[in-house]
């Protein structure tokens, strides 16, 4: 039987990225997605069955812990199995203290954090009778060094990391890894509406000289999921050209 990744907000980006590369690995790919359905979900569901694998999409926000329930839970049910959980799902409102508003924090850390505890939580209790399971969330750099303007934004990803250690301390006994990538600059719909200059300002400040791609994360996170790292748990793993050192 196939091995069962559950991406969420993997319907685009760099979720999207994750579940098109780990379908290529073998996995069955449950996307969470919240919103409404269009036509880019039948081509993605296409171009992932095309590796023999199963695909499903399973709707729910992830700030909403009944919603995680659920959308965990059909996944098992209609996969079979929960193997890997990738927290992607996240968004950003980003602002100066002095200005944000209160929706603006607690939306954030909502989504960001809050969510990554509501999906992780339900699936935790199948991987532990399961006795194997990895997890890998999404933090980034901004949790590690901050960024003016992104207080919110900066504090869920902080709490992403403080998480992902103690949980890999609890679940450790049972055989299930937990581990965080840490993103850069990474070439998305975001940093897309970037004007040039502004661009080529910031891939001057990266050692590497470039921003990283979604590609750069998913084989980041293929290789946190698979056995060659089966002595890695509790890591945070910068994929930044080395703008963290």
């Amino acid at each position: 039987m196939s091995k069962v990744a559950l991406i969420t907000g993997g319907s685009r980006g760099i979720g999207k990225e994750i579940a098109l590369t780990l379908a290529k690995e073998g996995y069955d790919i449950s996307i969470n997605y919240i919103g409404e359905k269009d036509s880019s979900f039948d081509e993605l569901q296409k171009e992932i069955e095309q590796n023999n694998v199963k695909c499903i999409f399973v709707s729910g926000d992830v700030s909403k812990f009944e919603d995680a329930e659920k959308f965990v839970k059909e996944t098992i049910d209609k996969l079979g199995s929960l193997d890997v959980l990738v927290n992607n799902a996240g968004i950003t409102r980003d602002m100066l203290l002095m200005r944000m508003k209160e929706e603006d924090f607690t939306s954030v850390i909502d989504v960001n954090l809050v969510g990554t505890f509501n999906v992780t939580k339900n699936a935790i209790n199948y991987m532990m009778k399961a006795r194997s399971g990895c997890i890998v969330s999404l933090a980034s750099v901004v949790g590690i060094a901050g960024n003016a303007g992104q207080t919110n934004y900066s504090a869920s990803k902080a709490g992403i990391i403080g998480f992902t250690k103690s949980l890999a301390k609890e679940v450790a006994s049972r055989n299930i890894r937990v581990n965080a990538v840490a993103p850069g600059f990474i070439q998305t719909n975001m940093t897309a509406v970037l004007k040039d200059d502004v661009k080529d300002e910031i891939a001057k400040s990266i050692p590497l000289k470039r921003m990283g791609t979604p590609k750069d994360v998913a084989n980041a996170v293929k290789f946190l999921v698979s056995d060659d790292s089966s002595y890695i748990t509790g890591q945070v793993l910068h994929i930044d050209g080395g703008m963290l050192m």
